[in-house]
């Protein structure tokens, strides 16, 4: 009999993948099945391991693809397999969310599970447009309601007694009765002039907001086009959002990117520019695979040193850390390198490369002043006594600039590769990326390799690349780009700093410091 598993129901807050807790997070890698819906942000679905099972019962208000019943089902069955079941909700979960219906079942089984709440639209959408849903000189009490009406479309809501609370009113999926809400608070007796506010998209690049008061509020909302998800928010302290905004004051605030990096090395871009502001997909689809087994690379290590001066050269951060997890595997001591009659030099293709090497205590001896292949090559040409012997150790389908300077000083070089780039996305998570990017949500597409250019083209399947704003690192990259028509921009260094500089140049505010 197959072992029991477990369901932790967890909420993954409003959006900001920042948002997320610290455990619901962890569960992310360590569930065996995610059961998600509609409002899980492509953000945070982007964090999700490639080797996860995903299971998609989108719901929105009024569309419900995935009856409620049938997700119970789903829930059980995938426990009842033995696996450890992630549902993943929007928000928090006990927070009209139906967490308590999808553990009726779960119970009635004996299935085990946990309950992970998470941050509620409730008062994080408010915060992020600067609206404190309590303040001691407008109001001490906040209340929820859900604005979403029951089967027969009509509201079971007690407008009279939300009206003497006196209290900020929070209506989540309140949008398509926004009209009988307002009408209703007005008939208990608000006042038409009560500040009210409507906020769409809570927490992500896309949020926007209407202010205005109960009495106009339906018709500005209409006017500005607001549609779900949004948060509906009545009471004085609406007022004070537009003192307290902060968000989009951010110097990328409701910016948007893309970043393509593998996703081994994608969290140090992504971590800069939401520290700036910026919302970040993380396209997963790009993984770097070690060449295993490399018998090339042990034969290529046996045979270096037998010359005056070797050049031990290494073209990224990843293949510094392959180079040294290979040597482990094989069991093959580096000290050998050291013992053998030739001065042994190190070449890094950028800082970097240079830092990584660092972490293994080696320092390079020779880093170009601009960091791609073709000014590697040449650097090292120029620095390398006439015979030289030069082992790359690199990606299989790595740069071709580097190779020709080297060849033209007569060098003996050998170009073995380490790991390949992978392309491969969740048919999921492909529609969502592709929506974001063809909607134009997103604001520009990062690269920082050819190989991150063929991912992303192989992953995208699109048909037209000419509305993509491409930024990108070095002269390969771009050209890369171009070939499918992208509008190109490129950093002024190959680094990751610089990066961030030229995306700041493009999108940032002018105010930043």
């Amino acid at each position: 009999m197959t072992e029991k598993g477990k369901v932790w129901l967890a909420g993954a807050g409003p959006g900001d993948a920042g948002l997320l807790t610290v455990k619901t997070r962890q569960l992310l890698c360590e569930a065996d099945v995610i059961v998600y819906d509609a409002l899980v942000s492509e953000e945070i679905l982007c964090q999700i391991p490639d080797h996860v099972e995903r299971i998609y019962v989108g719901k929105r208000s009024g569309h419900h693809p995935v009856p409620q019943e049938e997700i119970n089902a789903i829930l059980l069955q995938e426990a009842q397999k033995g696996k450890r079941v992630l549902r993943l909700k929007g928000g928090d979960p006990f927070v009209f969310g139906r967490g308590g219906e999808e553990l009726e079942l779960l119970t009635a089984h004996q299935i085990p599970y946990e309950i992970v709440p998470g941050v509620t639209s409730a008062s994080a959408v408010p915060a992020y447009a600067g609206i404190p849903v309590t303040h001691r000189d407008y109001t001490s009490s906040f209340h929820v309601i859900t604005g979403h009406p029951r089967k027969g479309g009509k509201l079971q809501i007690d407008f009279d007694a939300l009206v003497r609370l006196n209290g900020t009113l929070i209506f989540l999926m309140g949008i398509t009765a926004m009209e009988s809400i307002c009408s209703g608070l007005l008939e208990a007796g608000m006042e038409p002039d009560m500040p009210a506010t409507v906020l769409e998209r809570g927490t992500t690049a896309a949020q926007r907001s209407v202010v205005s008061d109960v009495k106009h509020l339906p018709k500005e909302a209409k006017k500005a086009g607001i549609g779900m998800p949004a948060i509906i928010v009545v009471g004085k302290v609406c007022r004070l959002g537009e003192q307290f905004h902060w968000a989009e004051k951010r110097v990328l605030g409701g910016r948007q990117f893309l970043i393509t990096r593998p996703r081994q090395h994608s969290s140090s871009l992504a971590r800069k520019l939401r520290d700036l502001g910026a919302q970040v997909l993380e396209l997963p689809a790009i993984r770097t695979k070690p060449v295993e087994p490399n018998p090339e690379l042990t034969a290529a290590l046996e045979q270096f040193g037998t010359s005056a001066e070797s050049w031990l050269v290494f073209t990224s951060p990843i293949g510094v850390a392959t180079f040294f997890e290979q040597l482990e595997k094989q069991a093959w001591d580096i000290r050998k390198l050291f013992r053998k009659q030739t001065e042994l030099r190190i070449a890094a293709i950028g800082s970097a490369t240079g830092q990584a090497l660092r972490s293994f205590g080696l320092i390079a001896d020779l880093v170009p002043d601009v960091y791609d292949a073709a000014h590697l090559g040449r650097s090292i040409a120029q620095n390398a006594k006439l015979g030289s012997e030069v082992l790359i150790v690199r990606a299989k389908d790595g740069s071709e600039a580097l190779l020709p300077p080297l060849e033209n000083a007569g060098l003996s070089v050998q170009d073995v590769a380490l790991y390949e780039t992978v392309c491969e996305l969740h048919e999921a998570l492909h529609d969502e990326i592709v929506n974001a990017v063809c909607s134009g949500e997103v604001d520009a597409v990062t690269f920082t390799s050819a190989s991150t250019v063929h991912g992303f083209v192989q992953s995208m399947k699109l048909t037209d690349y000419t509305n993509i704003r491409a930024v990108c690192i070095g002269e390969q990259t771009a050209k890369e780009a171009e070939r499918y028509g992208m509008q190109v921009q490129i950093s002024d260094q190959a680094t990751i700093d610089s990066l961030v500089e030229k995306l700041l140049l493009l999108y940032g505010k002018e105010e930043r410091a």
